[in-house]
């Protein structure tokens, strides 16, 4: 589990806010569960190393508020519209019971094992991310599909991944595809067997008129025509 180390902050105006942002860090706050939102500011430089790491929006991390520590999942990062850096921070309080909507990422193992992937099949992804409903304690840091053994033709659906007890897709009612292991989408062309090639060469010599003696010739009968008609 990640972890930041965070600070009270008691920033009122926007003078203040650009003070603190312009010194490397971050404001940010938390909320969520029975206690009183907080203020707090981060380090811009710690909070840009974690954004970078995949994720970083589906896993809890430790904030450790002036000595005290509590879980919290960020969910939402603005950002300034020409820099793109990170100017604030949502974080919502992990409360054991609370249940919460959040994007897990599809993780797909073993492709060195799939005989449909060695045969040329193509991985089609429908889903990268799925959305579901569940605990804030019992966020998966990712849904697993194993694609060993799969061959050209299967398909993953949501029902194949075992989730924990409370823990659900928002849609419901319908076993939705996730993944489909499909056959190569570029069939290569068969090659033309030799003595073919050689007969359409052939004919092409034998048949056709060089282009080069053909306009000669038109030319040819052209000035005769001309030179009949002078004569008159």
């Amino acid at each position: 589990m990640n972890s930041l180390n965070a600070n009270i902050r008691n920033t009122k105006t926007k003078g203040e806010l650009s003070a603190l942002r312009n010194n490397g860090n971050v404001p940010a706050i938390i909320y969520g569960g029975e206690a009183q939102n907080e203020k707090i500011s981060i380090s811009k430089k710690l909070l840009k190393s974690l954004i970078e790491k995949e994720n970083f929006l589906s896993n809890i991390v430790t904030l450790n508020v002036d000595g005290k520590s509590q879980n919290v999942l960020p969910k939402e990062i603005k950002y300034h519209i020409i820099s793109d850096e990170p100017i604030h921070v949502d974080f919502l309080r992990v409360v054991p019971g609370l249940k919460i909507k959040i994007e897990v990422p599809v993780q797909f193992i073993n492709h060195e094992k799939s005989p449909g992937l060695k045969r040329g099949g193509v991985l089609n992804i429908v889903r990268r991310k799925v959305e579901l409903r569940c605990p804030s304690e019992k966020i998966p840091e990712s849904l697993v599909i194993d694609l060993d053994g799969i061959d050209i033709g299967e398909s993953f659906k949501i029902s194949s991944i075992k989730l924990e007890t409370d823990v659900e897709p928002t849609i419901r009612g319908r076993d939705f595809v996730i993944a489909t292991l499909a056959a190569p989408t570029v069939m290569k062309e068969p090659e033309k067997p030799a003595e073919a090639e050689a007969a359409e060469g052939t004919d092409g010599a034998e048949g056709e008129q060089p282009a080069a003696e053909a306009a000669e010739g038109d030319k040819k009968e052209g000035d005769d025509n001309k030179a009949a008609e002078e004569k008159k």
